[in-house]
């Protein structure tokens, strides 16, 4: 395939993933951060700082054009490929470099923030293992109400954080409330907290929450 033909079928495949926290072939713990549409990976990756833990890589890989997808994550599947569908096999990339090194699943973070929980929370939906845990800051499954939900795979008691406002104007919280039933259901360990009154933004209460997720992981 032609380089201009691999760009087309893949809008992520020339992307690069920053790095901050522990050089990953000396981790013993990863967290995969994934932004929100407007945002880079350096943008996300400022939340190494806020999420510190001892041994832990951080990995934060870039969008093309500053977003995962072109449309709403509730829009049609259709409508938001072949980026949506890129966007999974780059986080897919980035998991596959991360178990390269030596780092399994079980002490792996996925993180994502607003379009990049979206993502996060359908990739392990779609990719039930057992993880070190899973965030979704203001985000939920993507596709619209009536999407099959009938995924394979286990979490097998994967730690969920799922925070949102109640008020959030591009998450509906019925979304959130719907994404954390699902993940249940497929084994996960969820908490949903859902703020009143609070912007689309990362909260105090949140970072507190998954500080203490991390506390045990790279022990």
């Amino acid at each position: 395939m032609a380089s201009n033909e691999l760009a087309d079928a893949d809008p992520h495949s020339r992307q690069p993933v920053l790095a901050d926290g522990v050089p990953l072939a000396e981790a013993r713990a990863a967290m995969v951060l994934l932004h929100g549409r407007g945002a880079s990976a350096r943008d996300i990756l400022t939340l190494a700082s806020e999420l510190p833990a001892a041994g832990c890589a951080y990995l934060a890989p870039q969008a093309a054009g500053n977003a995962w997808y072109p449309y709403p994550f509730m829009a049609p599947l259709a409508s938001n490929e072949p980026y949506l569908t890129a966007a999974l096999a780059f986080v897919e990339r980035v998991l596959s470099q991360v178990t390269g090194a030596g780092i399994p699943p079980e002490r792996t973070v996925v993180l994502g923030f607003s379009q990049g929980a979206c993502l996060a929370t359908e990739y392990v939906a779609r990719h039930a293992r057992r993880y070190g845990a899973v965030v979704g800051l203001s985000g939920g499954l993507i596709g619209p109400d009536g999407t099959p939900r009938e995924y394979p795979g286990d979490l097998a008691g994967t730690p969920v954080f799922l925070g949102c406002s109640a008020v959030d104007p591009h998450i509906p919280r019925t979304r959130v409330e719907f994404t954390a039933e699902v993940l249940r259901r497929l084994g996960g360990d969820v908490t949903a907290r859902i703020y009143p009154n609070m912007g689309h933004t990362v909260n105090d209460d949140e970072l507190a929450f998954i500080r203490g997720l991390l506390a045990g992981l790279a022990a």
